[in-house]
């Protein structure tokens, strides 16, 4: 089951990352994914440590960013693979079975080439621009999202993300997209997150299901 809200984090080192993932969690936050850059590989794994034990601690599911063997190693619920990291078909060779993986994803081609790699969910984006990622392809808007949903029909989950807020939620439900992840709206208010699952109804009887083949 995938919720249909993901707290993506931020923070200005490791520290602050772990941080603003407790009060995420502290908020209701059921999914929460690790995305720490620029730190060597040491350092995320420790960090992915100290994250798997504070998500356990709330019984939040922790995607790993980019990192499939730490992700397997620390036992996190899944990963998620950005456009330039590992194949989606190698990652599940590494993962337990009942690990997710996540793909992101900016056109049709994109999602029709994750689908056939059977990932678990496919994030669709960046919605608008944004300040949490550099060198973005260009916003697809409600435009954008209505146009790939429409011939897409799957029943993978597609969960936008990029530059979302809360009064954005009502118009890109209504497109056909599943869900939503948000960094920067969360992170500035961590009670951002009780309005979002309202505005999603992501209770745990409302998430997405999803199978393995």
């Amino acid at each position: 089951m995938i919720p249909k809200l993901h707290y993506i984090s931020q923070g200005s080192s490791p520290v602050a990352h772990l941080e603003n993932i407790q009060k995420a969690c502290n908020s209701g936050a059921e999914l929460v994914q690790l995305r720490l850059k620029n730190v060597s590989e040491k350092n995320f794994l420790k960090t992915a440590h100290d994250a798997r034990e504070i998500t356990s601690h709330f019984q939040t599911r922790l995607i790993i960013n980019d990192h499939y063997k730490i992700a397997r190693e620390v036992k996190a619920d899944g990963v998620h693979l950005g456009k330039i990291d590992s194949c989606p078909t190698i990652a599940r060779k590494h993962l337990y079975s009942w690990q997710i993986i996540g793909g992101t994803a900016n056109t049709m081609q994109d999602c029709e080439t994750l689908l056939d790699k059977q990932v678990n969910y496919i994030s669709l984006g960046p919605f608008r621009d944004t300040a949490t990622k550099a060198n973005l392809p260009p916003a697809l808007g409600l435009a954008g999202y209505t146009a790939i949903t429409d011939i897409l029909k799957t029943g993978t989950p597609i969960i936008g993300v990029g530059g979302i807020t809360t009064a954005d939620v009502t118009a890109i439900l209504e497109t056909g997209i599943s869900g939503i992840a948000v960094s920067g709206e969360i992170t500035r208010d961590f009670n951002t997150i009780k309005v979002l699952n309202q505005l999603l109804n992501a209770s745990s009887t409302a998430e997405q299901r999803y199978t393995f083949e």
